[in-house]
């Protein structure tokens, strides 16, 4: 369990929310979760209804299967959310802190994709585009009064 105040939000901007309280932090290896992610699996973290609130916007939802539901902003496509009948999880890449929620479970770990152990192996290769020619569109890392700011408006 981590206290304290965490937000997030969408690439975007429209959806943001906040949390003070955080359950567990996982990962999810099932399929279901990799296509809703678009990803090799997808990474949780439970929050509490009475600790976690939508600040900006809200997000779309799918249902997924006959119990779950998935949320996502109709906007920018960013994945945010896991509602099931036990509560409701949150991506943790969608949170401003991601580096203070490490994942201390695996979900499904018999649907893991058959590399995923020799994922981290791999050699890396540094970004070849020059970051000071980069304009970057998305939502910073904390919460903003206004978002899109007015110099992103006209583009």
């Amino acid at each position: 369990m981590q206290t304290g105040d965490f937000s997030g939000g969408c690439q975007c901007g429209a959806v943001r929310f906040s949390a003070t309280r955080l359950g567990r932090p996982s990962i999810c290896h099932c399929r279901m979760c990799q296509k809703a992610t678009g990803n090799f699996f997808a990474p949780l973290v439970t929050v509490y209804a009475e600790d976690f609130q939508w600040t900006r916007g809200a997000p779309h939802w799918f249902r997924s299967s006959a119990h779950i539901r998935r949320g996502f902003c109709s906007d920018c496509g960013t994945p945010l959310a896991y509602e099931h009948p036990q509560g409701l999880e949150i991506t943790i890449g969608a949170f401003d802190q991601v580096g203070e929620i490490e994942p201390q479970v695996q979900v499904n770990r018999d649907c893991a994709l058959p590399w995923i152990e020799a994922l981290f192996d791999k050699p890396t290769v540094t970004q070849s585009a020059d970051a000071t020619t980069i304009v970057s569109f998305q939502h910073p890392d904390h919460d903003t009064l206004k978002w899109p700011p007015e110099v992103f408006s006209h583009v």
